[in-house]
């Protein structure tokens, strides 16, 4: 990690290693205070991403309206990524993690309350789910952009790691099952936890001491410059980006491969109740097998980039979708299904891993809100496009052949996808292409 600028917050004098460090990894408490609540706010991001589509699921057995939750979910992320990330730039990112995590727990109680009372419909549950995506966006955002201010930059990639690892692992393998059983005795209370476990999260954020602020604060005698305009902000943030070839490439290879996934996930739990056969809690563990391969990949990540290099860790993150894909589109086993569940999860990570630890080591941290949240809404973005786009392909096989056909096209159609990516994309990451852009960033 460079030295504090005046763009930088000064956190702490002490130079020492504490007892506590060298048992985490030279990761100090601030950081596990982050980790904490990252990880109770995924808790109810788990649960509640498996009621939302399993509630939906109950109000209409529609393809498109099932999708129309998910794309209300992701919906946030292409309208809203661009706006959050000039306002962690602007504002202290602790107080936004801690604003966002608190509105969210309001939304989710109240959601609680009219599952409870029966009175909840199509467009309150998609009103709900739009708020706490929007929510979700300016936290996530912000715990990125925050992250570099609390660790060095050496250790980086295991923060990430680690952080990453906990998201999967708690969200998918704690969470959804234990979703999936409320679900069985009452729909209120995944819903309800999410307002506990969103309020820890705030408190947790909120005991991280420091002032987490990029923009400069006017000194003794001095004026503070007056703000760009927010349209400036984003638009230099975009500039940015757009001008560093390996980030725009990665921006934009994110964007297919989210926008894939988001089409097979639009109608999953279709998929999982009609050609699976599953009830609630067996959807719960198809989803929890995502994070079997995500602990993995949390682990093995770091020390397999070590190995292989970074360009070829990204070069399987393209082609393992591939196998998995193809063989979840013509079978009909929950366990062949869930494997390859489980390895999806694996090379999402390494790929979340590798090039989250990229921008946060390339992107000057006065602008890291703003070109990072410009990232995420190339690759954010192209979901709530992938989810309608899922679901009107289902909708239109099963009108012009048969439901079953029509619930395996997003699979096949992903397929394709990683195809044409292996060959447009992979070439571009090279790890000699990627080291050198790392040799030129800020700091290095």
């Amino acid at each position: 990690m460079t030295e504090p600028t005046p763009h930088q917050p000064v956190l702490s004098h002490d130079t020492g290693t504490s007892w506590w460090q060298r048992r985490t990894g030279g990761l100090d408490a601030r950081y596990w205070k982050l980790w904490g609540a990252v990880a109770s706010s995924n808790f109810g991001d788990g649960l509640v991403s498996l009621a939302f589509p399993w509630l939906a699921s109950l109000l209409t057995r529609d393809p498109i309206l099932i999708a129309g939750v998910a794309l209300a979910t992701r919906l946030p992320w292409l309208l809203f990524s661009l706006q959050a990330g000039v306002l962690g730039d602007q504002f202290d990112r602790r107080r936004l993690m801690v604003g966002a995590n608190t509105v969210r727990a309001v939304v989710a109680g109240a959601t609680a309350l009219a599952v409870a009372m029966d009175a909840m419909s199509l467009p309150a549950l998609y009103l709900a789910a739009f708020v706490l995506g929007m929510c979700e966006v300016l936290f996530d955002n912000t715990s990125q952009a925050i992250l570099p201010a609390i660790v060095p930059r050496a250790k980086l990639e295991r923060a990430n790691g680690t952080i990453m690892g906990a998201q999967m692992v708690i969200a998918d393998f704690v969470a959804r099952p234990i979703a999936g059983a409320l679900v069985g005795l009452t729909l209120s209370l995944p819903f309800a936890i999410d307002a506990v476990t969103a309020a820890a999260s705030a408190a947790l954020v909120a005991a991280i001491p420091g002032t987490f602020r990029s923009t400069p604060t006017a000194g003794p005698g001095t004026e503070v410059p007056p703000r760009p305009r927010m349209r400036t902000q984003i638009a230099e943030g975009l500039r940015w980006l757009w001008q560093h070839r390996l980030l725009r490439t990665l921006a934009l290879a994110l964007a297919a491969l989210n926008g894939t996934s988001a089409a097979v996930l639009a109608t999953y739990v279709l998929f999982a109740q009609e050609i699976l056969l599953l009830d609630g809690f067996g959807f719960g563990l198809l989803l929890a097998a995502g994070s079997v391969g995500g602990l993995l990949g949390s682990f093995l990540a770091p020390s397999l980039t070590r190995r292989l290099g970074s360009g070829p860790s990204l070069f399987l993150t393209i082609t393992l979708p591939i196998i998995t894909f193809a063989i979840t589109a013509v079978t009909s086993s929950a366990i062949v299904v869930a494997t390859c569940f489980a390895v999806f999860g694996f090379t999402a990570i390494l790929w979340n891993v590798v090039t989250v630890s990229l921008r946060q080591v390339m992107i000057p941290d006065q602008i890291l809100g703003r070109v990072n949240s410009v990232y995420r809404f190339l690759g954010w973005g192209a979901m709530p496009i992938g989810t309608i786009l899922g679901g009107v392909l289902v909708s239109v096989i099963e009108d012009a052949a048969t439901r079953e056909l029509g619930l395996r096209s997003p699979f096949m159609v992903a397929v394709g996808v990683h195809i044409l990516l292996l060959i447009v994309v992979a070439p571009k990451l090279r790890t000699h292409i990627i080291e050198q852009a790392k040799a030129d960033a800020p700091g290095a």
